[in-house]
């Protein structure tokens, strides 16, 4: 996908495997910068492998990560670099020869509709933000925030604070620390909208983020032997810049002090279905204690021995 981040899509029996993008860190960086693992020890590992760009066997064996982990690390990458190239512009797709290898890939694949969906779906949380703003082009800085406030705040704030020196976007951020691209921004916009952070005066609002639904029909399943193929409307329709239609929202219900209109009522002509009802002694709880006395059962006989038994008793 050529644009501004960009990307490429590995895609391996009609699921993505793999997601790389420039505009979000790798299941590398991610490993790199945030600690988990040392530059020499990276090193030392892809040694041990001859020159494989994932260790994935390295890591396991040495105690660096666990398997679980790892596919964790992997999913996450491939999502975050998913959200990089929707939130940029993409200008066009093209096919790559089919052995160019992914780089860390997941074992089990996401359909290509889900990962979109989730890539909107971040860009529409973003775009809900008092205070959006794009991974790629706002800089901020810190605001004036008294030192008793700046001292209260939480380590992933204080760390945004530390890298936001007015050269620095939210990619740029994420690279540095290891945090995905998505969970810089979002941290950042926030910070924005509470006063802790502010745009440069060149740059004091920031730019408007919108969101488009996806096209119907582009996701659609390609026919038998056909070459496989990415539409870049697909992706161009997220990131557009016209405005998206605004979305009809669900009733919030009656303010505090208003009286709720009432339902209307149902027709007693009307057969509507009815839920099975469970026979007693279904479940094991409501089994009775003897026939004689079927308004009995374990569950009431329990509730009156924890009422009637104290410790000194000893009844």
């Amino acid at each position: 996908m050529s644009g501004k981040p960009g990307g490429v899509f590995h895609l391996r029996d009609g699921t993505v495997v793999a997601v790389e993008s420039p505009g979000a860190p790798g299941a590398e960086a991610r490993l790199l910068r945030s600690g988990r693992v040392s530059g020499e020890q990276w090193a030392e590992l892809l040694r041990e492998s001859g020159g494989a760009r994932w260790p994935e066997a390295g890591l396991i064996a040495h105690g660096y990560a666990g398997a679980a982990q790892l596919r964790v690390v992997c999913m996450m990458a491939m999502q975050d670099a998913a959200f990089a190239v929707v939130a940029g512009d993409v200008e066009a797709c093209d096919p790559l020869d089919a052995a160019f290898e992914p780089y860390a890939p997941v074992a089990l694949g996401e359909t290509p509709a889900r990962l979109l969906q989730d890539a909107a779906r971040k860009l529409a949380a973003v775009a809900a933000l008092p205070r959006p703003v794009r991974p790629d082009r706002e800089r901020p800085v810190p605001a004036a925030v008294p030192d008793e406030i700046r001292e209260q705040l939480p380590p992933p704030q204080k760390e945004l604070l530390a890298h936001a020196d007015g050269r620095r976007t939210a990619r740029d951020i994420a690279f540095a620390t290891g945090l995905g691209a998505y969970t810089v921004t979002v941290g950042m916009a926030r910070m924005l909208g509470e006063g802790l952070l502010e745009l440069p005066a060149e740059s004091d609002s920031a730019t408007r983020v919108t969101v488009r639904d996806l096209p119907s029909g582009a996701l659609r399943q390609r026919p038998a032997g056909a070459p496989p193929a990415l539409d870049p409307e697909v992706f161009s329709a997220l990131s557009s810049a016209e405005p998206a239609a605004p979305e009809p929202r669900p009733d919030p219900g009656p303010r505090p002090g208003e009286i709720a209109p009432a339902l209307p009522r149902r027709d007693p002509g009307t057969h509507a279905p009815s839920l099975p009802r469970r026979e007693p002694g279904a479940s094991g709880i409501a089994e009775t204690l003897a026939p004689e006395r079927a308004g009995a059962s374990w569950k009431g006989f329990f509730r009156l021995r924890h009422r009637i038994w104290t410790p000194d008793s000893g009844t």
